[in-house]
């Protein structure tokens, strides 16, 4: 084929990545990203922003900065796939056609699942706060600042796959941490509800962790999903997971890490699983059913933590598979499932988590990686950013 057009639905780290290693091969390509928006964010450092350590503007670029050069964007929403015949459609600018499909817009954060959120968290000086959006996150350290005479301190963790399976302690870690330095721990309760029944899924890491929450005195209960806020009573509802009766907790701080979903119109489509995530083989990211489409990153049905680490050794098995088929010939890039969470557990440690699909640590470090460090608090916070910008998403690593 002399010049495949591929469509890339999604400008974020898979859509962007991709496309930049695409156009390293040296190949013929024509490649066109669909993406709306203007701005680029580099999510991760959003736990140290709400954490009181970066501004979050550090985490905001110009979108047209990093797309790579020989590709088109096309800023716009895609409303609705049509694999049988090879496009897509899209709000503004038609039908756009493709002889290889790159599915990657990512997961919607679901704020409107659980009533009286939106309400609590838009009050001039809000005590319920979240990480996981730029136009909230820099409301959480000065939620922590008020938190002066103690009381409790509510995180909880959805029944829902969300970005990055550690995300939901590592601000509680943090705060745990801030009222230790900063003589609040008197009088204050940390309290963690999670959907699931472990700190952590890995039993390394699990295991670890379980010895930091023991340091913090946090309080976890297992099997609980946040149903309800009730921001003028300070009340959060859950449901228990086990026995599907409400309960209803006190606050005086709480960080909510809300439900997250397949996008819209990836559910409206044939190209996801019940959920409606993309429906891919697990190794080699090619869609089950329609052999010209392929996917990335969080919107892709794989059995691993949603990360920006995953999306690093899913993008060259995309591209290497893509050529293949493209060649003719068996797809031999395989995808093991690789993930890290660099899990925060307090100013200036991290233990860094890096598994497969069998929940094997598979560790890049000479050093047991199990055990809280500085110099991984320090990749965290000031290497991989700048290996995000300057290398991954120039296709370079």
């Amino acid at each position: 084929m002399s010049n495949p057009k591929i469509v890339i639905v999604g400008a974020g780290t898979a859509g962007i990545t991709i496309a930049a290693q695409l156009q390293l091969t040296g190949r013929n390509l024509d490649i066109t990203l669909i993406d709306p928006a203007s701005k680029h964010y580099y999510q991760p450092i959003w736990t140290l922003v709400g954490g009181g350590v970066f501004k979050k503007e550090t985490s905001e670029r110009d979108m047209a900065d990093f797309i790579p050069d020989g590709c088109t964007w096309i800023q716009d929403f895609v409303t609705a796939f049509d694999p049988d015949n090879n496009k897509v459609s899209t709000k503004a600018s038609g039908d756009i056609a493709y002889d290889y499909l790159i599915v990657a817009p990512g997961l919607s954060v679901d704020w409107d699942a659980i009533p009286g959120l939106k309400e609590a968290m838009s009050k001039p000086t809000p005590n319920v706060v979240s990480n996981y959006s730029y136009d909230t996150v820099d409301k959480t350290f000065p939620a922590i600042e008020r938190f002066k005479q103690g009381g409790t301190a509510i995180f909880t963790h959805p029944n829902t796959p969300v970005k990055c399976g550690g995300g939901p302690m590592k601000i509680m870690y943090l705060m745990a941490d801030y009222l230790r330095k900063n003589g609040k721990s008197e009088g204050s309760k940390v309290a963690f509800y999670k959907s699931g029944g472990a700190i952590f899924g890995v039993t390394k890491y699990k295991l670890a962790l379980e010895k930091v929450v023991k340091r913090y005195g946090i309080d976890c209960t297992w099997k609980h999903h946040l149903v309800e806020v009730r921001g003028d009573e300070n009340i959060a509802v859950f449901e228990n997971l086990e026995t599907m009766e409400k309960v209803e907790r006190s606050y005086d701080f709480m960080h909510v890490t809300p439900p997250m979903s397949a996008p819209q119109f990836l559910k409206d489509s044939t190209l996801g699983n019940a959920g409606g995530w993309v429906d891919v083989d697990i190794h080699t990211l090619q869609h089950n059913k329609y052999a010209n489409i392929f996917s990335s990153g969080d919107c892709a049905a794989l059995p691993t933590a949603k990360t920006g680490a995953a999306v690093r050794k899913q993008a060259p098995v995309v591209v290497a598979n893509i050529l293949a088929h493209l060649d003719g010939k068996s797809l031999e890039a395989k995808y093991d499932g690789y993930s890290s969470c660099p899990l925060v557990t307090g100013y200036g440690k991290l233990i860094l988590a890096e598994f497969d699909y069998d929940s094997n640590p598979v560790e890049s470090f000479p050093f047991d990686q199990g055990k809280e460090r500085y110099s991984m608090y320090a990749l965290k916070a000031y290497g991989l950013p700048e290996m995000y910008w300057h290398g991954m998403l120039r296709g370079q690593m």
